[in-house]
């Protein structure tokens, strides 16, 4: 019997414009935005106080925290891409939220791979850059952002 360890991919084994579709998705609950947003100690009203949200335009109701639906749209992609191979995550850019995500909308996450070099300052390990895209369950996208990684090349097998 082989064992087979789930992990990311090696600098290798990235290919600049593959992309990556990330599942399953995950529903944002009422109960995440509450205990993200109040253990990040944001005290927006439009993520906690549904009487004054419902009272606000466009929208009349809590909206997600924007910060969960991006921490969540890049911790989708964790498992399939860098989980064991990550050394670091160098910068996130590009940041935009173009419609709101609600309690009850299921956030679904797709990488593309826009770049990939090598270190030039450390050796085996390689620079990607990953286009993350976030969608409700209706294909509205509600965030996207890029994140630039630093990944171990592939071990010697000698």
């Amino acid at each position: 019997m082989t064992d087979i360890v789930q992990r990311g991919l090696y600098y290798e084994e990235f290919e600049a414009g593959a992309r990556y579709l990330h599942r399953p998705g995950r529903t944002a609950t009422e109960a995440d935005n509450v205990l993200f947003t109040t253990l990040t100690m944001n005290t927006q009203a439009l993520h906690l106080d549904a009487a004054f949200a419902a009272a606000q335009q466009p929208f009349g109701q809590r909206l997600m925290n924007s910060m969960w639906t991006l921490s969540t749209m890049v911790g989708a992609s964790v498992a399939q891409l860098t989980q064991g191979t990550l050394v670091a995550q160098l910068g996130l850019g590009e940041i935009a939220f173009p419609h709101p995500l609600f309690a009850g909308d299921t956030l679904y996450t797709e990488s593309v791979i826009t770049a990939k070099r090598l270190s030039s300052s450390r050796p085996g390990q390689g620079v990607v850059t990953i286009a993350h895209t976030g969608r409700n369950q209706d294909g509205t996208v509600v965030a996207t952002a890029t994140r630039t990684v630093l990944v171990h090349c592939m071990p010697n097998r000698e």
